[in-house]
């Protein structure tokens, strides 16, 4: 939201045939992070019905260049990071390697995959255990969904399911394995949870560049 304002700070107001005519008031590098923070508010909104067993994370910085998860969820079921796209009226199709937005391939599971390892690794690291992660792709807004094949090591799944989705989940940690503890300062994490990033490519999607390695963005205890 922060940097949806801070590009649509230079735009001009919209004269009166714009506004007659309903043209929207946002610029095309803008529209990305609006959609973008639609879709996270919703999946948040979502995320809060989910009981006090579990933890629930946002924007968590990760890496040196800006990068953030949308949402991190740690319960007995284990830690899920969760991937926001927001694909108003599109038709999805998933299938075990690839994901298409309206027949064209998107980035999506590769991003995911690579969130999920990347928090994977710090966590394990930072707990002096393995802990399992898995990566989630929640879709916002699109017309239709098709699971062709799911993906073996991702779930992508409409909003609607999420929270549903997550309460089914077996069991894998001990009540004493499910608490974090947000960063306490700056340099708890490797940057902060409002620097701006990389513009998306598109209208859904974040940089596609891995971010370079830094200090973990939350413990567990």
């Amino acid at each position: 939201m922060a940097e949806c304002l801070r590009v649509q700070t230079d735009v001009p107001p919209r004269g009166a045939a714009a506004r007659t005519f309903g043209r929207s008031p946002l610029s095309d590098d803008s529209r990305p992070w609006y959609v973008g923070a639609l879709g996270e508010l919703d999946v948040a909104s979502r995320l809060d019905a989910l009981s006090d067993d579990w933890t629930v994370l946002h924007s968590v910085p990760i890496g040196t260049r800006g990068s953030d998860i949308d949402h991190v969820v740690v319960g007995a079921a284990g830690v899920f990071t969760i991937n926001t796209k927001f694909h108003e009226g599109a038709r999805i199709w998933v299938g075990s390697r690839r994901l298409l937005v309206n027949g064209q391939p998107k980035d999506h599971l590769r991003n995911t995959r690579y969130e999920a390892t990347r928090t994977q690794k710090l966590l394990s690291a930072a707990a002096g255990t393995e802990v399992l992660v898995t990566g989630v792709i929640a879709i916002v807004g699109a017309k239709q969904i098709t699971i062709g094949e799911q993906p073996a090591d991702i779930a992508v799944l409409d909003i609607a399911r999420l929270t549903r989705w997550l309460k089914k989940q077996k069991p894998r940690l001990d009540a004493s394995s499910t608490t974090t503890t947000p960063p306490s300062s700056p340099t708890a994490a490797s940057s902060s949870p409002n620097s701006p990033s990389t513009p998306p490519r598109d209208t859904n999607e974040k940089t596609d560049e891995p971010p370079k390695p830094g200090v973990h963005p939350f413990t567990m205890s």
